[in-house]
């Protein structure tokens, strides 16, 4: 190893984000001696919020280190579950994440307009984790915090976000339109908002504190009480 590279050992769990040419087990990369070891990552298309333990030649180190020409550098995932807050803010694409994060429970907020500035600016007004799959969007320097969602399908989505977070589940209490809490209302009182078949059919009704659509649990429930099942498979450790 010349003075004028650095030999990265890259973890299997990042070799997604990397060139193929790089997913492998080792690999020695050109390095002048100034930048840090969070730039090395993000040079090798690993954004900084997904980036765990450091270590160079072995010690543990931080993103703003230095290391020096010829050194090995190590490159870990971050640990799951993941310490840090359960409310989260996610991007145009994640629609349907969005959606059943509402159903368990899951404190989410989206739109489907919202531009990149506007995300990052919510996820630190409110401190919540800006979620996306768009790498540019994660190495934001002004990103509070944030994750990649790994998946193309939602249901493989929410379990990811389950497993990385484990954010506390509570089923059947949110809006899956804009997120606000559900509260108990009585049959009576939705009469004249829900159609006659389901007025025979159900009796426990909800309405949303925030826009006051009303909800129920009618046919759909099975097929949401799988995603449920499933979210807590995905990470027993949750709270149910």
């Amino acid at each position: 190893m010349t003075a004028s590279r650095v030999l990265v050992r890259l973890d299997p769990d990042l070799w997604f984000f990397a060139a193929p040419q790089r997913r492998v087990e080792q690999f020695a990369l050109p390095y002048d001696g100034t930048a840090t070891l969070g730039h090395l990552a993000e040079s090798l298309g690993v954004p900084l919020t997904e980036v765990g333990p450091l270590l160079v030649d072995g010690v543990p180190a931080t993103p703003a280190q230095q290391p020096r020409p010829g050194a090995t550098i190590e490159i870990g995932p971050v640990s799951r579950p993941q310490p840090g807050p359960s409310r989260f803010v996610l991007d145009v694409h994640l629609g349907k994440l969005a959606r059943r994060l509402r159903l368990l429970g899951v404190d989410t907020a989206y739109r489907n307009d919202a531009a990149d500035d506007e995300l990052i600016a919510q996820a630190e007004r409110e401190q919540r984790v800006l979620l996306t799959q768009d790498r540019g969007l994660l190495r934001r320097r002004a990103l509070w915090a944030g994750g990649y969602v790994r998946g193309a399908d939602p249901a493989r989505q929410l379990a990811d976000v389950i497993e990385r977070f484990a954010p506390p589940l509570a089923p059947w209490t949110r809006c899956t339109s804009c997120n606000g809490p559900l509260d108990a209302v009585r049959k009576q009182d939705v009469l004249d908002e829900i159609e006659s078949g389901t007025r025979r059919n159900y009796d426990e009704y909800a309405r949303c504190r925030d826009c006051a659509q009303v909800y129920w649990r009618g046919a759909h429930a099975r097929r949401i009480n799988a995603i449920i099942r499933a979210a807590r498979l995905a990470h027993p450790g949750v709270s149910p």
